[in-house]
């Protein structure tokens, strides 16, 4: 009996050495540690942005003795217009000067590139959401055998309900990388990425529209 134990036990670690070297001719994928990232869904939500910028272009100016204007555009997707006042609004708030013309001043500029996924994989529900319904069900269970009024047991299964619901986001596809810069002639001064989560249906908040054009037919007829 024992015999025949050291001979599998033997076969077991050959096998799982036959398995490390079949499996290690690629890298085995692993996930990045669980991390947050917030979602923009709201006007307000481009003023804590243009706030947290503001900022960080303040403390750079102070350092460089530079007043900063924003270049005129013409774009006339919402988020461009509504950013740059915001941004223009939180930097006179944090003491930067702002001009209106480019002499002697940095200039103000920022991107946005809107990114949509084609092939994620499911995200796992946030951590503790099934300790949260575990334990709305054992309230419930709990108030069937020592509640005498049925109607109580809706009171945990709302406050369950609450407490999961307030910690609920929609998945998306979508999200935006927003990076604002400072520039002093060749030199950058300030540059700093942001990246969210937007709805799918937000994109064009983001999105320059394509200038349209018309086809003309041209014939050699008089």
């Amino acid at each position: 009996m024992v015999k025949n134990i050291l001979i599998a036990c033997s076969c077991v670690g050959l096998l799982s050495g036959c398995y490390n070297v079949n499996t290690s001719q690629t890298p085995t994928p692993t996930a990045y540690p669980s991390s947050e990232q917030k979602k923009m869904q709201a006007a307000h939500h481009w003023d804590v942005l243009a706030e947290y910028e503001a900022k960080l272009i303040t403390e750079s100016l102070k350092m460089h003795n530079l007043p900063v204007y924003f270049e005129t555009t013409d774009t006339h997707a919402p988020f461009y217009n509504s950013y740059k006042n915001l941004l223009t609004s939180q930097l006179v708030q944090h003491g930067a000067e702002v001009r209106t013309v480019a002499h002697g001043a940095g200039r103000v500029t920022f991107t946005v590139d809107v990114i949509e996924h084609k092939d994620r994989d499911s995200r796992r529900s946030p951590p503790g959401s099934w300790t949260l319904l575990a334990g709305g069900i054992v309230v419930a269970a709990h108030a069937v055998d020592h509640w005498s009024t049925p109607a109580k047991l809706l009171i945990p299964a709302a406050v369950a309900a609450d407490l999961y619901s307030g910690n609920w986001i929609e998945d998306t596809e979508f999200e935006v990388v927003i990076t604002t810069q400072v520039q002093k002639g060749v030199q950058l001064v300030h540059s700093s990425s942001n990246i969210y989560y937007i709805n799918g249906g937000d994109a064009d908040h983001y999105s320059v529209p394509e200038k349209k054009t018309r086809k003309v037919l041209l014939t050699d007829q008089g």
